[in-house]
């Protein structure tokens, strides 16, 4: 009951150790820095996304189109040549990632509005400034301040022909970057680029959009624009998206009557894509206006080509990529250096590369999309969920590293850490959840391991003090420090040798043992052990167990000689032997059944819990246990593996067949050992003689000449058990069919 209470009592405190942690501010920068990264690190990079491509800006750009060095300082209407190659291209819409705010030339910016209009499918960046006011009091004093962000509008010709124009802030924490917005409401609820892209590209479908929101009840459907061609401009794209967002987050039941009707029959009806991109649109208008990024890798692993691959070459630059990789994609346009570490718009994140070049803007803007129209952005657990997975996993390590012994306690405590961090990387990477991760890993578990095994050394540390003062009343001090010492060490005297094994059983235990008061059966036993040891102990045996009714014994020294395994046969003959003159002795009929094996095996103490034996361990003991019991099978009482019996001379021994014994992959060659050579009668010298040939016929699957044989040997030992074995196997295989595998290597299906 002291064990359970003091498990309980670290499980509690494991629990609210990583309780108080992540519910800090530090503890949830710790899981998003430590645990989010390294939840990304294991994932490790995704295939590059088919819906995305980038053009980026690097800088030999302008030296290979013979511009200036500076983008800002390039005339517009090289943005426009680029829009109209990918208008060519058929690409599906395309994000300018630059501030095109500055009046330049107004030529220049005519040209570039004229794609842009021509196009009808673009979204532009709108850079937000952000800026302190003060708020003042009726006698002007600053009682406050509050965040304004203006918003900057691309030039006028520019603004007019876009379709869509947006922001979009990257909120950073410690220079990194996790997160985006879909939403900036301290712009007014302003629709960012990346969720822009994702309702310009369901534009196509936008009468189903509007359907499946009237079916699904959202008011005030009817004062949303009736066609997509209503949405002429960026500004109402904006005030479209705006009541969408309104509509969406006053009603949290909406995209769930949306998605129902997306999944049943009316919208199995639509074409995939079209369910796809509604799909997508109900996710972004009902979701958070903060969500984690799902980044799929290093700088890069978006599909990007530079500006000078996709100008015409009529222009400077290469001939532009016309492989259709670019078709149905949305492109970004923006600064994207793949090889140097300070351009602009770089932001360090978990892939960021070892030569220190950044994800930059436009790619993240990309991967922000993506996730978007798979709905595949980072979920954070809810509260909820992390409390009970912290509490749950905090206390379950913690209670049974103490409830039990440190020897099991502390591989299980890895193997349940493993098995949760198994999961929790398995839903990472399935369903993008992300559940807590450094703190249990981390925190939780070392504790756990520190507070318990501590707490177990403490135990064992006073269970020895009480061991002693209860030893010091019965022997002197110096004896108890001994003893308490360091003791025997019994891997002194373990090895691993060659050497043969033998098991032996005895038949009709269970009725002696019925018969026979505890006190009558112990000296019972103690006669027959003794009886059986003598033939073993003459032949040279080395190791002896005893256990109920059984004796396993091995042979260690010289046992690659043919006269060494001669003693070993000697032995199991002379077992029999025995037996009978102990029948007669104790007017019991018992008898004895043998299985013999070679091989390597473990020799040595075995046990636990302080109880120690000196035992014998390995295959070639689980086989000769085996093939001890087969011969109530084969109707023999000593069979013994092919390999011992190899080149031994002055033993009686006949093959009787290959079985695939329990627990066996293999097929194992059995021989039935009767007696020595001269103590052999001229009847079992014509078994031995006359059954090989029938043996023989029997596994070339000549089964009539088998069977001819087999009757003429029982004809004249009608007492012989592997004879019948065979006889009964050959009416099962003309009865009921040949058994899968080799008929002719005979399956034991019992020990």
């Amino acid at each position: 009951m002291l064990n359970l209470i003091r498990s309980t009592i670290i499980g509690l405190c494991t629990a609210v150790v990583g309780l108080v942690l992540i519910v800090t501010d530090f503890g949830k920068e710790f899981e998003r820095d430590t645990g989010l990264a390294w939840l990304f690190t294991i994932r490790g990079p995704l295939p590059s996304p088919p819906e995305v491509a980038v053009i980026g800006l690097n800088g030999n750009s302008g030296k290979l189109l013979g511009l200036a060095a500076l983008p800002r300082d390039w005339p517009r209407s090289v943005h426009g040549r680029v829009l109209d190659e990918l208008a060519r291209q058929d690409a599906a819409a395309v994000v300018f990632d630059y501030d095109f705010s500055r009046p330049k030339d107004a030529e220049d910016d005519r040209k570039f509005a004229e794609s842009v209009a021509a196009f009808d499918r673009v979204v532009m960046l709108q850079r937000l400034i952000g800026k302190k006011e003060p708020i003042y009091d009726a006698n002007g004093e600053v009682i406050s301040w509050l965040w304004v962000e203006e918003a900057m509008v691309p030039t006028g010709p520019l603004a007019e022909a876009t379709r869509g124009l947006g922001p979009f802030p990257l909120p950073k924490t410690d220079q990194a970057v996790h997160e985006f917005w879909t939403f900036k409401s301290s712009a007014g609820d302003a629709p960012t680029t990346s969720a822009i892209a994702v309702q310009m590209l369901a534009l196509p479908y936008y009468r189903e959009w509007l359907e499946v929101l009237s079916e699904a009840g959202m008011p005030r459907v009817g004062e949303l624009p009736a066609r997509a061609d209503d949405i002429r401009n960026y500004e109402e794209m904006s005030t479209l998206m705006r009541a969408l967002r309104q509509a969406f987050t006053g009603d949290r039941g909406l995209k769930g009557r949306v998605d129902v009707i997306l999944n049943a029959a009316n919208g199995q009806a639509m074409p995939r894509q079209a369910r796809s991109l509604l799909t997508a649109l109900a996710a972004l208008y009902a979701g958070p206006e903060r969500r984690y990024l799902n980044f799929y890798g290093p700088p890069g692993t978006v599909l990007t080509y530079p500006y000078e691959a996709i100008l015409p070459s009529s222009f400077g630059g290469k001939r532009p990529p016309d492989d259709g990789s670019l078709a149905g994609r949305v492109v970004f346009a923006g600064y994207s250096d793949l090889t140097l570490a300070d351009k602009p718009d770089r932001y360090y994140t978990v892939f960021t590369n070892e030569d220190g070049v950044d994800l930059s803007g436009v790619e993240i803007m990309a991967t922000a999309l993506t996730n978007l129209l798979n709905d595949r952005a980072i979920q954070r657990a809810g509260p909820g969920t992390i409390v009970v997975v912290i509490l749950v996993f905090g206390f379950v390590i913690g209670f049974l590293i103490y409830a039990l012994p440190a020897l099991i306690a502390v591989p299980l405590t890895f193997v349940l850490t493993g098995f949760y961090a198994a999961g929790a990387q398995w839903l990472f990477n399935e369903n993008a959840l992300w559940l807590p991760w450094a703190t249990p890993l981390t925190v939780q578990m070392p504790f756990a391991l520190l507070v318990g095994l501590i707490a177990h050394y403490l135990l064992e540390r006073r269970k020895v003090q009480n061991f002693g003062d209860a030893l010091e009343m019965y022997v002197p001090e110096s004896v108890v420090r001994d003893l308490s010492g360091e003791g025997v060490d019994p891997d002194s005297i373990n090895q691993v040798v060659y050497g043969t094994c033998l098991a032996n059983d005895m038949s009709g235990f269970s009725t002696i043992s019925e018969g026979k008061s505890p006190k009558e059966l112990a000296r019972f036993m103690n006669a027959y052990f003794d009886a059986m040891a003598q033939p073993l102990k003459r032949n040279g045996v080395d190791v002896t167990e005893f256990h109920a009714d059984t004796i396993m014994c091995a042979w260690t020294k010289n046992q690659e000689s043919p006269e060494a395994r001669r003693k070993v046969l000697l032995g199991a003959i002379g077992v029999l032997d025995a037996m009978t003159t102990f029948n007669e002795t104790e007017r019991v009929n018992l008898s004895a059944r043998i299985g013999l094996q070679d091989g390597s095996f473990y020799l040595g103490h075995t046990g636990g819990g302080g109880r120690m034996a000196y035992s014998i361990l390995g295959d070639p003991a689980n086989t000769a246990s085996r093939l001890e019991g087969l011969n109530k099978f084969t109707g023999t009482q000593i069979l013994a593996a092919g390999t011992v019996v190899d080149g031994v001379e002055g033993i009686l021994v006949r093959p009787v067949g290959s079985f695939l014994l329990v627990g066996k992959a293999e097929g194992l060659a059995a021989c039935q050992v009767l007696t020595s050579m001269d103590k052999a009668t001229p009847e079992q010298q014509e078994l031995c003689e006359s059954f090989p040939a029938a043996l023989k016929a029997f596994q070339d699957r000549h089964w009539d000449d088998a069977k001819g044989l087999f009757k003429a040997i029982l004809k004249r030992h009608p007492d012989d058990g592997p004879t019948a074995m065979y006889l009964n196997l050959l009416t099962q295989y003309a009865e009921h069919g040949l058994p899968e595998g080799d008929p002719a290597v005979i399956r034991i299906t019992s020990k």
